[in-house]
């Protein structure tokens, strides 16, 4: 892998800015904070203006709807991310083309290309062994439910999200013409007053019963206690069950360069009302999982995120620095 020089990761770092303060500017701060059944103020979100869904899904959407454009082959098989988003949305994707080039705005989609591929491949090893049920914490306009490759009525998915943003996707299912499989359950949580264990109970989900849980961009503006606290949760309902999400690594361990890209991604979430609070170092947040109870942890970081799933790649996609990494407990 050729080393940047540290001007070019500055540069980069000013275009991940650039890039999220376009992104924050759709965000709504309610979105998917999920906090396991804690109360509102205690997880750090705002809530979310009454019947506003979240514009932050919008745009994660359209980073996976790009890869698909873009990406060639496809780190995610989504065929549903173009029609999910919408025409008006699809068709912007390409008056934004020379953007969507640039090496901060490849570096992102494909990890969020990577994170959701990763969450589907933990998923694809439990279901082998008899799990039922997957569980996508702050689901957004995620589309597994609607490409489940699964036989009908092997795997129940549920979706958990802010009630305002889960009528916006349903209604966006409608207009788009996306069936809704049996198999989807709608969990609709406004955590400022509802616990997660409950909603989904009430939802007919298995607490005892084996699941795998997806839990992807949500993690760093929690609080680290908060995160504990709902692995720890999840770890409860059932010792089975598995957990694959992302998280990011604090600024002192980081190189110069990234350090730089760190600072300027801070500073545009401050801006936009939604700071970064959680960060965990790699091994000491293994033995935390290791100490609520989960048997094994596996741990990505950026080089084998881009071992596994962008080797031998000619369009040259990868994630890029070691801002962050991937994790499943079990």
């Amino acid at each position: 892998m050729q080393a940047e020089s540290g001007t070019e990761h500055a540069w980069h770092a000013a275009r991940v800015a650039s890039s999220l303060r376009t992104s924050q500017r759709r965000c709504e701060p309610g979105y998917s904070r999920t906090g396991a059944g804690l109360a509102c103020e205690d997880w750090g979100a705002r809530p979310m203006k009454a019947g506003s869904p979240s514009r932050t899904a919008q745009a994660v959407a359209i980073r996976r709807a790009e890869h698909q454009l873009f990406d060639f082959p496809h780190v995610l098989d989504d065929p549903v991310a173009l029609r999910i988003i919408g025409l008006r949305a699809a068709a912007s994707i390409m008056l934004r083309l020379p953007a969507s080039q640039f090496p901060v705005a490849r570096y992102l989609r494909a990890f969020v290309a990577a994170r959701s591929r990763y969450a589907e491949d933990r998923l694809a090893t439990a279901v082998a062994s008899g799990t039922a049920q997957y569980v996508v914490l702050g689901a957004g306009l995620d589309t597994f439910a609607y490409r489940n490759p699964y036989p009908a009525g092997s795997l129940r998915v549920f979706e958990v999200d802010h009630p305002d943003t889960q009528a916006w996707k349903r209604r966006r299912l409608a207009e788009t013409g996306i069936e809704v499989p049996a198999d989807v359950t709608f969990v609709p949580v406004d955590f400022e007053h509802q616990m997660l264990e409950v909603e989904l109970e009430r939802a007919g989900f298995g607490l005892g019963e084996r699941a795998v849980f997806s839990w992807l961009g949500v993690t760093p503006y929690l609080t680290n206690d908060v995160v504990l606290a709902t692995l720890a949760l999840i770890h409860s309902f059932c010792p089975d069950n598995a957990i694959a999400f992302d998280y990011a690594l604090p600024r002192e361990g980081l190189s110069v360069p990234e350090k730089l890209a760190h600072d300027a991604i801070r500073a545009t979430v401050v801006t936009a009302g939604e700071p970064f609070r959680c960060f965990f170092n790699a091994d000491a947040l293994i033995d935390e999982l290791k100490n609520i109870g989960f048997r094994r942890v596996e741990s990505l970081t950026t080089d084998e995120i881009n071992a596994r799933y962008f080797r031998n790649r000619l369009d040259g996609l990868r994630v890029r620095g070691r801002l962050g990494g991937l994790m499943c407990a079990e």
